[in-house]
């Protein structure tokens, strides 16, 4: 091969390791940035929560001082995110494998996050309380 084929295929497997390695394609919800999943209807919160090979979004902001209920939504979940955990209210359960299941979370106060987690610990997400 000659000199240009060798440069062409050296910059095409520069460019394709850089696109790897910084997951252009990433949003933020897989990333952990703040999600837009929280709504407030006749005075109650409701932050929405996807369970399918980990949690979506990892991070949601929502806020304290308000009856708040958590929604968990699930389709064709058959990993362990369906066995979902939340310590500080007691819920531990396996979810239907498609459905959605409502958590009452009381009224948060500010500064106390919410932590869920799968039954293995390998998959969380947060809810922060402002």
């Amino acid at each position: 091969m000659n000199k240009t084929v060798h440069i062409i295929i050296t910059l095409a497997l520069v460019i394709g390791i850089g696109i790897v390695f910084l997951g252009g394609s990433k949003n933020n919800t897989e990333t952990g940035a703040s999600a837009q999943n929280v709504e407030i209807r006749d005075g109650v919160q409701y932050v929405t929560v996807n369970a399918k090979g980990g949690y979506s979004p990892k991070v949601s902001t929502a806020k304290a001082g308000i009856p708040t209920k958590l929604i968990v939504k699930t389709d064709g979940t058959y990993d362990c995110s369906a066995s979902l955990v939340i310590r500080s209210v007691g819920f531990q359960k396996i979810l239907a494998q498609t459905g959605e299941e409502v958590i009452d979370l009381g009224t948060p106060k500010a500064g106390q996050p919410l932590q869920g987690l799968c039954g293995m610990g390998m998959y969380n997400f947060s809810v922060n309380f402002n």
